[in-house]
């Protein structure tokens, strides 16, 4: 198997991410040679909330998974079905303008548990 700066004096095997053991030696599980595992949507608890923001009203939905959910792709449909903007956050996304109910009811329809939170 060829390393890094193969063929050179400066030769180095190829190792893996989480143990720095040569690729050959690795026993490492799979699962944790690659991506974490998914989270399915029933097991991610999505809060919906109401967060005023230079006097403008901007929905926030957090607790998502980052890694087991497409979280610009979701952030896209919100945006088309309710005309309005939005950014991907963290743990979750934000859309402009108050659509609570409407999210929580989507979000519900996709197999998220979400709930209401804030005032």
């Amino acid at each position: 198997m060829s390393g890094l700066f193969s063929g050179t004096s400066l030769e180095r095997p190829v190792t893996c991410e989480r143990c720095n053991k040569p690729l050959a030696d690795c026993r490492c599980t799979p699962a944790t040679k690659e991506s974490p595992p998914q989270v399915p949507p029933k097991d991610q608890p999505a809060r919906v909330r109401r967060e005023r923001r230079r006097g403008k009203v901007v929905t926030v939905v957090g607790g998502l998974d980052p890694g087991s959910t497409d979280l610009s792709a979701l952030l896209k449909g919100f945006k088309a079905r309710h005309g309005a903007g939005g950014t991907v956050l963290a743990d979750g996304f934000e859309l402009q303008g108050d659509h609570r109910e409407a999210v929580i009811e989507a979000l519900r329809a996709m197999g998220y548990p979400a709930k209401a939170a804030g005032g």
